[in-house]
């Protein structure tokens, strides 16, 4: 379970053709993007990858083409579920493909109990032995926040490596950071929040923004990282409306939008998300720019 995970991963979107199926070609291109720009992790089918609109068989290819394409660089597939048993399945089979981990969002809708959720990351665990899993808490979405007394007895399983904390508080985060066992590795969830959790004792964030500006993200990573505050914050200041379109509507809406005028795919989601508003769209083009400097980079 030897899986570093400091550094940036990268959510990874999934695109769409206009029809509405899986675009592998533009999956690889965007992979291929975010590999040039210093990622250091590759997570596929998280919510960014709107993993829970996709069928077994679609996982899979979108699996295999990120391996293909990660140039070694070490690929976390989410297989979360509110279903145990299913969480456990696609777990499995992200460990029989070739994944290094598994990110594993707290089970939505059901809003299981502590002993529950001890329970749920055992079975899960025990269905893919030695896979290092992410803990994903995302209250947001799921309707249970995983506080830091319950995280404490996740840890308790070994294979439990490392948490993603979405909670949107950085009180918490803070918490979780001073109380974090040996050898656990705590990552931001929010962009904007990446530079407070690092501040704070996170090694590393979990990014949205990192499919569209993956050099910049990773500079202002490494910089909070060395201890560079004043480079970090400029970087921060610079990306910071961009992170904030992004989030206009439900990621991926406002991302699809802003890979489309990358060149990556087409501005399409999957019910029952729908495609972003007008002055979604208007936003995200402009932050787009001024992240990059007046003018939309293109993605060869």
């Amino acid at each position: 379970m030897n899986l570093n995970l400091s550094g940036l991963a990268v959510a990874l979107a999934t695109p769409f053709t206009l029809s509405g199926e899986v675009d592998l070609a533009a999956f690889r291109k965007l992979v291929r993007h975010v590999v040039a720009g210093g990622v250091d992790t590759l997570v596929p089918l998280g919510t960014t990858g709107e993993a829970s609109t996709l069928l077994d068989a679609e996982r899979d290819a979108v699996i295999t083409a990120c391996l293909e394409e990660s140039s070694g660089h070490a690929v976390v597939v989410g297989t979360g579920h509110n279903a145990t048993r299913q969480a456990a399945a696609l777990t499995r089979r992200a460990q029989e493909l070739g994944a290094a981990g598994a990110l594993v969002v707290t089970p939505y809708y059901n809003k299981p109990n502590p002993d529950g959720l001890v329970a749920h990351y055992a079975a899960i665990a025990a269905a893919a032995p030695g896979l290092p899993l992410i803990a994903y808490n995302v209250p947001s979405r799921t309707g249970l926040n995983v506080t830091p007394q319950v995280l404490a007895r996740l840890w308790e399983n070994p294979q439990v490596v490392a948490v993603k904390e979405s909670s949107g508080s950085l009180a918490q985060i803070a918490e979780v950071a001073r109380t974090l066992p040996r050898g656990k590795t705590l990552l931001s969830g929010d962009d904007n929040l990446a530079l407070a959790a690092i501040a704070v004792g996170a090694s590393g964030l979990v990014s949205v923004l990192g499919n569209a500006l993956p050099l910049e993200t990773a500079a202002m990573i490494a910089a909070a990282r060395r201890g560079n505050a004043l480079e970090a914050l400029r970087l921060h200041q610079q990306l910071l409306p961009l992170m904030d379109a992004l989030f206009l509507e439900s990621n991926p809406i406002p991302l699809k939008v802003a890979l489309k005028l990358l060149g990556i795919g087409e501005d399409v989601v999957r019910l029952p998300l729908a495609a972003a508003s007008a002055s979604t769209r208007a936003r995200v083009a402009e932050a787009l720019c001024l992240s990059a400097d007046g003018t939309i980079p293109g993605v060869k």
